[in-house]
């Protein structure tokens, strides 16, 4: 998660207005005769949790040296999850970009997995997770890597076993999984994918950045705010269904703090493309070396992971 990128006027022209945007205010979700539907189930049976938690685990290994953009273990992640698709016979391809930053040259690569629609191949839901982190830096404890384990394993992580899970089980229109580079540096990788997506069109971002640790069991969806369809379709969804806390807001409207700019999903909606953005409140582990895999919370983000497949499931059956 990107925090300090709400701060610099050098990375956010000063005349992007939130209120100002003009997103569909409604999708066309067929909830006149349906609800929430558990598709996925929780029982453990769909969604692998040992498989999940060992990718989280490996992600953020300090083999890995905090997968910062450009450095030796950002490449190392970048091939280990192209494998993981291919391994599982899911369409991927690169995307490369280059960018400056503060006088300073970077090549990154964005990784694109399609998954094709059954019934609507040429309608698109983007489910996004930067897959960077920030490197090694000012040592804490004695520790000067940075797994980011939370931020964003935990994100590039669910993305890997929600592509699987669709491959097994094809959606009714075409997912995109896309594993974001340089998320840390600027949102580089949304830029340059949403300003190089051609003609697709797409319906919806599912951005995931933070999702595996919470002490209240809960997680947050911001973005609901500019759409309402989207805040009617999570307000149809009975409190005590679900086994884990699901709060609406961090999106401008509610007193906390505004998280619409602050992470990848940005990009989306400066372009007009409606948003979700699946994420936890900050932990004393933000941006330090002690954001580690055993800090995580495994049954939680077990449960978020499931909890965001199946709305991806089922939103998929309604649009």
């Amino acid at each position: 998660m990107q925090l300090k990128f709400l701060f610099s006027s050098l990375l956010i022209p000063f005349f992007w207005n939130f209120s100002a945007q003009e997103l569909p205010q409604q999708l066309p979700l067929e909830l006149s005769s349906t609800t929430y539907k558990n598709t996925i189930g929780f029982d453990g049976t769909h969604i692998s949790k040992e498989e999940v938690l060992s990718h989280l685990e490996y992600l953020s290994s300090d083999e890995l040296m905090g997968r910062r953009t450009g450095e030796p273990g950002n490449i190392v992640a970048k091939n280990y999850i192209v494998d993981y698709f291919e391994t599982n016979g899911i369409d991927v391809k690169l995307q490369p970009f280059s960018f400056n930053r503060r006088n300073m040259d970077y090549n990154a690569n964005n990784i694109i997995a399609t998954i094709k629609g059954t019934e609507n191949p040429g309608q698109y839901i983007a489910i996004t997770a930067h897959f960077d982190h920030v490197g090694v830096g000012r040592p804490i404890a004695g520790d000067s890597i940075y797994n980011g384990a939370d931020d964003n394993a935990s994100g590039t992580a669910a993305l890997m076993v929600m592509a699987k899970y669709f491959k097994e089980n094809p959606p009714k229109n075409s997912l995109l999984f896309i594993a974001l580079d340089a998320e840390e540096l600027g949102l580089q990788g949304a830029k340059y994918f949403v300003e190089n997506k051609a003609d697709k069109n797409i319906l919806l971002n599912i951005n995931m950045d933070m999702i595996s640790r919470n002490d209240n069991n809960e997680i947050y969806i911001c973005g609901t705010r500019f759409t309402p369809s989207l805040k009617k379709y999570f307000n149809s969804i009975p409190e005590n269904s679900l086994p884990i806390k699901v709060s609406l807001g961090h999106d401008g409207a509610d007193g906390k703090d505004d998280w619409t700019r602050q992470s990848d999903h940005y990009h989306f909606y400066r372009n007009h493309i409606p948003f979700m953005y699946f994420g936890v409140e900050d932990h004393a582990d933000y941006h330090k070396p002690g954001d580690e895999f055993s800090k995580i919370h495994p049954e939680f983000y077990f449960n978020v992971v499931r909890f965001i497949t199946n709305t991806i499931a089922d939103l998929d059956s309604k649009l």
